[in-house]
């Protein structure tokens, strides 16, 4: 069972020429509503490869019985959520230009609900983009915890930040993260990854990089057709965290979190696109060659 903490959201996503930069406009050519939420894209992308997932939530009076509730249940996510009343489910807004650039705004709704809430003691727990003060808990109390930061690094404290890396197996960050939290932290960027375990850095278009026992393994990106960027971090901790579960090396982790994301950047929307474990093994070998037996005896078993 793998735990995720964080947001359960309503993604609006919107087309745009350009981003404006401050006191500018610009129009929409395009607006959508997507399910959403940092922790529950992970959790989706766990469930849909086969992995049996926890989702830490907290919700609106909008959510129970809702289009995006009965997407849960049927993916056998089960559900441990604060449904606050009279609170809206957050929302993001996601704002996507034609050079793929991003902005993103985000009404934590029913989320501040963290803030008061009690956390829980867990085995095996990704936490997302929540309350600072929440995922300090999680991270003390948890026996084995990996954390993103996400679009909520700038409600963390130097000091909720430090606890954190103190408690974590895995940091998760991309190229932006990692320069914010060592600008924080008031330390390099070196510093940073020798303070945790395993570091992963995803770069985009770069792909990613591993960060183990002093030493740095480069991870392509899968090339796709892609559609839209949102979810593609997501999709590759989904990828990553479910095959750390079945016991695969960080490397082989890494790859295949590389190949989750891929599938999700090649739809509109974080939850549209996510792959089977059929269709993972599949593109995995495709760009990567045969995985580690530990992936293999798993998902091809599966098939």
């Amino acid at each position: 069972m793998i735990a995720i903490v964080g947001h359960t959201a309503i993604d609006h996503l919107f087309r745009v020429p350009n981003l404006p930069g401050r006191h500018n406009s610009t129009y929409i050519t395009e607006h959508t509503v997507y399910f959403g939420g940092g922790a529950a894209n992970i959790a989706a992308g766990i469930a849909v490869l086969g992995e049996r997932c926890r989702l830490i939530s907290a919700v609106g009076s909008d959510f129970p019985g809702s289009d995006y509730d009965r997407w849960q249940k049927r993916l056998g996510i089960e559900q441990d959520f604060l449904v606050v009343a009279g609170a809206r489910t957050a929302t993001a807004y996601v704002f996507t230009d034609d050079a793929g650039d991003q902005e993103t705004f985000f009404d934590w709704g029913a989320s501040t609900a963290f803030a008061r809430a009690e956390a829980p003691a867990l085995d095996f727990v990704h936490m997302a983009t929540a309350d600072p003060e929440f995922n300090v808990q999680v991270a003390r109390k948890s026996r084995f915890a990996s954390f993103d930061p996400g679009q909520d690094l700038l409600c963390y404290s130097p000091e909720q930040l430090e606890t954190i890396l103190a408690n974590i197996d895995i940091l998760f960050s991309n190229n932006h993260e990692m320069d914010r939290m060592a600008a924080v932290l008031g330390i390099g960027r070196d510093d940073l990854v020798a303070a945790v375990p395993l570091v992963v850095t995803t770069r985009g278009a770069a792909g990613s990089a591993l960060f183990l026992e002093g030493e740095v393994f480069p991870v392509p990106a899968v090339r796709v057709a892609a559609v839209d960027p949102t979810g593609a971090g997501d999709g590759y901790r989904a990828g990553f965290l479910t095959a750390y579960q079945k016991g695969c090396s960080p490397l082989d982790c890494c790859r295949v979190g590389a190949v989750v994301s891929s599938f999700v950047v090649e739809q509109a929307g974080t939850q549209t696109n996510l792959p089977t474990p059929a269709r993972v093994l599949e593109r995995f070998r495709k760009v990567f060659g045969e995985p580690g037996d530990e992936l293999t005896e798993a998902w091809d078993a599966e098939r």
